[in-house]
C-alpha cells in the first residue's frame, strides 16, 4: 500500500506551509496522522471528507520546504497527544455576526455572515484581517471586507444591488481540524431592476490553511447572461477586496500587475454618478421620509461618506422610485460611457509599480491579468492574487484621504470581468520585492506522486 509520496517543485524557491493534499489507497481511520520526512520532521496531517471514499482517504500537510521532499504516512496521532498539537486555533469573534475568528498561524482574520442592513459595517466577508507576523490590521474598523462580490448586480443598470450589504449568509463547515479550516457560504441576491438578474444565488468557498501565508476561495453563482456597460456578461463577477488605513494613510500605495501593467487613469463614471447626486438632492419631486433623510445627510456632498451617493439610487434601499433610479442612472452611464473612452484617457503601459493615489479620482482601470499585486513602498507588506483564469479588467483604487483601498475585478462603469467558478489565491506578508516569485508559486503548487511511480520513472530513466 503507497504510504510514501515524493513531492517536487519547479519553482527554485522556499515554500513556506504549503498545502499539500495526498490519498492513500485504503481507508484509514483517524482525523489525524502523523508523516515523517526524509529529514526525519514528524508532520501533522488531517483526515479529509473531501476526497476519501469507501477506498481511499485523503490526507492534508503543510510542510516547510524547497524542491523536493518525500513524505511517508505513518500511525495515527495519540487523542491525548492531539489536543497539545500546534495547528489552526479558534479565538473569541469582535463582530457580533463573527461565524469563526482564526488565528491560523499566518493570520488572524474574521470571517462574518452579515447583517443585511446595507450598511459597510453589515457586509458578510473578512471583516478582520492581520498578519501574525507584524500584527498590522487591515482592516481595524469592520467596516469594510474582503471576499465581497458586487457585480454584475451592483451596477446602474440593475439598480446598484450590493450582495454583501444587502444579504446575510448562512456557512457550513466542510472540513475543520489543525491544519484545514474549509467553509462554504451560502447567499440570495436580493432582486434589483433586471429580471434577468432576480432569484439568484451564491456559494463561497474558503479554505485556511495552517502557517501558510495565503488563503483560497472560490464563487459559485446561478447562471446568469446580461448586458452592463453595453457588453453581454455571460457568468462573469465582480469579486472586491477591501482595505482601510484611516484618513490620510494608506495600507497599500502601489499597484502592479505581472509583466508590466496596461491601464486607464481616473473613473468618469464615478465622478457623473457624483454630480447627478448633487443634481438630485437639490431637484428630485420625491419627498418620501427616507429621500429627506438622505437629503440632509447629504446637505454638505464634498464630505459625505461615498456609500451616501450610490445609496441614493439602490433599489434595496428604496429611497427613490424605480422609475426615477431607471431614468436618472441611464443619463449617468450615457456620459460615463462617452468620458470613458475619450482620445484624451490614453492607455498607460508601464513595467513599473503604479502609483494610484497621485492619478486622478486616485483610480486605475488596469487589463487582463491572472497576477497582480498591491503593497506599500516604505514597509514592504504586500498582498498577491492569483486567479486561475484571467480576470478582464481590474479596478485599482488607493484613496490617501479617506485611506480606502480596493482591488475589485471589474472594468469601467462597474462592468464584472472575473469568470464564475475561479480559484483565487491570496498571499500577504512582506513581498513587495518577491511578490512575482509568490504570485508564481500560486499559480504552480508542488506536483504530488506515490514513491514507487517516481522511482520506477527515476530506475527506467537511468537504465534507458
Amino acid at each position: 500500500m503507497t504510504r510514501t509520496f515524493i513531492i517536487t517543485d519547479a519553482i527554485d524557491a522556499p515554500r513556506a506551509r504549503e498545502p499539500i493534499t495526498f490519498v492513500v489507497p485504503k481507508v484509514l481511520e483517524g482525523a489525524l496522522w502523523w508523516a515523517r520526512s526524509d529529514a526525519g520532521e514528524r508532520i501533522l496531517c488531517q483526515r479529509l471528507s473531501e476526497g476519501s471514499t469507501g477506498d481511499r482517504t485523503a490526507f492534508i500537510a503543510t510542510p516547510s520546504f524547497q524542491g523536493s521532499l518525500r513524505l511517508t504516512l505513518e500511525a495515527p496521532c495519540d487523542p491525548d497527544e492531539a489536543t497539545a498539537l500546534p495547528g489552526i486555533e479558534e479565538l473569541e469573534g469582535r463582530e457580533a455576526d463573527c461565524f469563526a475568528r482564526l488565528d491560523t498561524g499566518a493570520f488572524d482574520l474574521e470571517l462574518c455572515s452579515g447583517t443585511a442592513q446595507g450598511l459597510g459595517s453589515s457586509k458578510w466577508g473578512i471583516r478582520h484581517f492581520r498578519s501574525t507576523v507584524d500584527g498590522f490590521e487591515l482592516l481595524p474598523s469592520g467596516n469594510n471586507a474582503i471576499g465581497g462580490f458586487y457585480g454584475p448586480f451592483f451596477t446602474p443598470e440593475n439598480g446598484l444591488i450590493n450582495p454583501p450589504e444587502h444579504t446575510k449568509v448562512t456557512i457550513e463547515v466542510l472540513e475543520k481540524g489543525p491544519v484545514l479550516h474549509h467553509y462554504r457560504m451560502h447567499g440570495l441576491i436580493p432582486d434589483g431592476l433586471l429580471e434577468e438578474l432576480k432569484g439568484k444565488r451564491f456559494a463561497i468557498d474558503w479554505r485556511f490553511t495552517y502557517g501558510t501565508p495565503y488563503f483560497q476561495r472560490r464563487y459559485q453563482v446561478d447562471p446568469f447572461r446580461t448586458v452592463i456597460n453595453g457588453r453581454s456578461i455571460d457568468n462573469k463577477i465582480t469579486v472586491g477586496d477591501e482595505f482601510e488605513g484611516g484618513q490620510g494613510q494608506l495600507v497599500f500605495d502601489r499597484f502592479a500587475a505581472y509583466g508590466g501593467t496596461r491601464y486607464r487613469a481616473g473613473d468618469p463614471y464615478a465622478g457623473e454618478l457624483v454630480a447627478m447626486v448633487a443634481e438630485t438632492v437639490e431637484n428630485s419631486a420625491s419627498r418620501s421620509p427616507k429621500f429627506e433623510e438622505f437629503r440632509r445627510e447629504l446637505a454638505h456632498i464634498e464630505s459625505a461618506h461615498w456609500d451616501l451617493y450610490w445609496r441614493l439610487f439602490c433599489a434595496w434601499e428604496k429611497v427613490l422610485s424605480d422609475d426615477e433610479i431607471r431614468e436618472r442612472l441611464a443619463r449617468v452611464r450615457a456620459a460615463a460611457h462617452v468620458k470613458a473612452d475619450l482620445t484624451e484617457r490614453r492607455w498607460i503601459l508601464t513595467d513599473k509599480p503604479v502609483d494610484v493615489s497621485a492619478t486622478p479620482h486616485e483610480t486605475i482601470f488596469p487589463g487582463p491579468a491572472s497576477k497582480t499585486v498591491e503593497f506599500h513602498e516604505e514597509s514592504g507588506r504586500a498582498m498577491v492574487w492569483y486567479t486561475s483564469e484571467p480576470s478582464g479588467a481590474f479596478q485599482i483604487v488607493q484613496r490617501r484621504q479617506s485611506g480606502w483601498v480596493n482591488w475589485g475585478t471589474n472594468g469601467e462603469n462597474e462592468c464584472p470581468e472575473l469568470p464564475v467558478g475561479v480559484v483565487i489565491k491570496t498571499a500577504y506578508g512582506s513581498f513587495a520585492g518577491s511578490w512575482e516569485t509568490v504570485a508564481d508559486q500560486l499559480e504552480s503548487p508542488p506536483a504530488v506522486a506515490p514513491a514507487e511511480e517516481v522511482d520506477g520513472q527515476m530506475a527506467m530513466a537511468r537504465s534507458a
